[in-house]
């Protein structure tokens, strides 16, 4: 699941990753994330922080907190800058934390990594 609140970002990620073999469901708000997460369980969410309705850290720490999205990897994707921003990143429960501008072949290998870490921990 691709959650940005710039239609141009959201589609852009969805299509490549589309075009990778991936389902991408998308959402531009945090509200909406988080129903579309406990309604579809996707494998993996790709978080922007600066969403129109909720901060990201927070989508993140309710999807961590949910027994029916709590396995699920959260990888933050935003430009926001500041000193703490990966601290706040983990705490909020992330897997990784990517700067935008990214470089894709970064992105695709947080992807794998996060994915073949959360099939670690299924039992």
């Amino acid at each position: 699941m691709v959650v940005d609140d710039d239609p141009d970002q959201l589609a852009a990620l969805a299509y490549r990753l589309r075009k990778l073999g991936y389902d991408a469901a998308s959402a531009n708000s945090g509200s909406e994330a988080i129903e579309s997460a406990t309604s579809i369980v996707p494998d993996l969410v790709l978080l922007d922080l600066c969403l129109p309705d909720v901060n990201g850290f927070d989508v993140c720490q309710q999807l961590g907190d949910s027994a029916t999205t709590c396995g699920v990897p959260v990888i933050i994707l935003s430009g926001v800058e500041t000193d703490d921003i990966v601290r706040r990143a983990r705490t909020a429960g992330c897997a990784y934390y990517l700067r935008k501008p990214y470089d894709p072949n970064v992105l695709l290998t947080l992807i794998q990594n996060a994915l073949e870490s959360a099939q670690d921990l299924d039992w």
